[in-house]
């Protein structure tokens, strides 16, 4: 291989890196906490309890949506797990004359309702929990739905090049590897770049490239355009559905859907995940069961219908062509969900060495650059704005995440729009950060950042023991592992950051050598010949 070549490479691997890294970093920090959502659900709640009875939720949830709504278009239940805090409802009004049937799924607070393990409405308070990490790693914030995703997967097409250029500059990256330089300036950033790269480099090729395809009909549109004329024929393509059966006007009761559910995972041979009613009370009623994607590689999971009165079994969704197979396995492989815990915690690790991968890289660009500065006490313009961007956004995204959390436990429960304001804080504390980066110098914003944040996360589990029934050590106790876990997490970052901090405060950057100019260099060569 060529020397101009892996030049070249290198050339494109750090800027492809550098100029979208911000973006990636909170990405990979969003999307590996997305992990851990459905536990991050129940612990944002920490009123409610452990699921026990699936059954006996979705027994209250038909019991609340027949009171409720019971002329509804539709209800949407997502069947309760022992990983989530219950079972989310959510309903569709019949629409008006004029209107179509598909507004109010989601949008609206007053068509939504939780159920919680007792099987009645859950009293908890209002929180976005895991979802928010879920939906930010690709929609953002603040900003339109569809630039988030094409700033989203333009970054993570960037990713993809920096990580195959990477492969191509560093010709020893496996054998750096087994190299860890402390206390060696640029060379130890550079050992700590490479082997979390090379740590978890098939999850890293793989998490950005099913990344690109969970975007792909935005970002390459053309053989949906070519092949199809509208949106609809596509969504009736790749996900086919029973035909719609008109509303007669007759009223009939609803079948038991813990019936419906019982013999749907006996068909499926996996649990359900989705049931769908539609037209509820009345003689034309179906419900349709989906499998959950917990179950299955595949994200584009079976699904089964069923007449709403008799319960008989009326339409089996077909078995997906290759090309829908093959984008579901990849979503699938991307999401995660079909991992036990052991696969959580692969996963949930490898993304904590993307995060510092893509971190180091970033504060690598400044290291090397800040040796070559003829004045390191007066860099320009460029470098000082690498270096600042650096600490908000790798300093300041952690803080901001564990003042979400503090939020979460702290503001009034009866506060109007309190998961917004949850996320509210997280902006504000995150702006807080950047701001002090701006105004004060790096190597004093760093390690105050950092004792910050670890002091945040450390006390956190702390007040979990003290102010609420689902402290740690009462997790363990009754063996609910996954908010015992959290606890744990959180504890074990908080410690690590605070490390970070003492090890930042402490660094003092080695003497720079000056090397002698050449005018000075020849009268000390004469005076060595004398």
């Amino acid at each position: 291989m060529s020397k101009g070549f892996r030049q070249s490479q290198a050339f494109l691997h750090t800027w492809s890196g550098l100029l979208l890294g911000w973006i990636l970093f909170l990405v990979f920090v969003a999307g590996t906490i997305a992990f851990w959502r459905e536990g991050l659900n129940r612990w944002m709640r920490p009123e409610l309890a452990r699921v026990e009875q699936p059954m006996r939720v979705l027994a209250g949830s038909q019991a609340f949506l027949a009171g409720k709504a019971p002329d509804a278009k539709s209800w949407i239940i997502a069947v309760a797990t022992d990983q989530s805090p219950g079972a989310e409802l959510f309903w569709i009004p019949q629409p008006k004359p004029g209107e179509t049937g598909g507004r109010g799924r989601r949008g609206r607070r007053d068509t939504q309702a939780l159920i919680g393990a007792d099987g009645k409405p859950a009293n908890a308070r209002d929180t976005r929990g895991g979802e928010f990490f879920y939906r930010f790693h690709f929609d953002l914030q603040y900003m339109p739905v569809i630039w988030a995703r094409w700033l989203v997967g333009f970054a993570t097409m960037m990713m993809l090049v920096a990580i195959m250029s990477g492969i191509v500059t560093h010709k020893k990256i496996f054998k750096d590897f087994f190299t860890l330089r402390r206390a060696k300036g640029q060379r130890s950033w550079l050992d700590g770049h490479n082997a979390t790269a090379v740590l978890a480099l098939p999850f890293h090729v793989m998490i950005t490239y099913t990344g690109l395809v969970t975007l792909m009909a935005l970002l390459m549109p053309w053989a949906v355009v070519a092949n199809y004329t509208s949106e609809r024929t596509v969504s009736e393509t790749l996900f086919p559905t029973a035909a719609v059966v008109d509303r007669s006007g007759r009223p009939a009761p609803l079948i038991d859907l813990r019936t419906i559910a019982a013999d749907a995972e006996r068909r499926l041979g996996a649990p359900a995940s989705f049931i769908e009613v539609s037209d509820p009370g009345d003689a034309s009623a179906r419900v349709s069961v989906s499998q959950s994607a917990h179950s299955m590689l595949s994200s584009r999971t079976p699904r089964l219908t069923y007449d709403g009165v008799s319960g008989r079994l009326a339409w089996r969704s077909p078995p997906p062509g290759a090309a829908a197979e093959t984008a579901g396995a990849m979503i699938g492989l991307h999401a995660g969900r079909f991992a036990g815990y052991g696969g959580r915690w692969l996963y949930f690790l490898c993304g904590v060495a993307g995060t510092l991968m893509v971190a180091s890289g970033l504060v690598l660009w400044t290291v090397k650059r800040r040796e070559r500065l003829p004045d390191p006490t007066r860099p320009h313009f460029g470098f000082q704005l690498v270096e600042r961007l650096n600490v908000a956004v790798v300093g300041g995204f952690p803080f901001g995440i564990a003042c979400f959390f503090w939020a979460n436990r702290l503001l009034p429960l009866a506060l109007s729009g309190r998961a917004a304001w949850e996320v509210h804080a997280l902006f504000i504390a995150w702006g807080i950060a950047a701001l002090a980066a701006v105004i004060a110098k790096p190597s004093r914003v760093w390690p105050t950042v950092f004792a910050a944040t670890g002091l945040l996360l450390v006390t956190l589990p702390l007040y979990d023991i003290v102010a609420t029934d689902r402290g740690l050590f009462a997790m363990i106790a009754i063996g609910d592992l996954m908010i015992a876990g959290i606890d744990a997490t959180l504890l074990a970052f908080g410690v690590t950051f605070l490390l970070l901090a003492r090890r930042v405060a402490n660094y003092r950057p080695p003497a720079r050598r000056v090397r002698p100019s050449r005018t000075h260099a020849v009268p000390k060569l004469l005076e060595s010949v004398e």
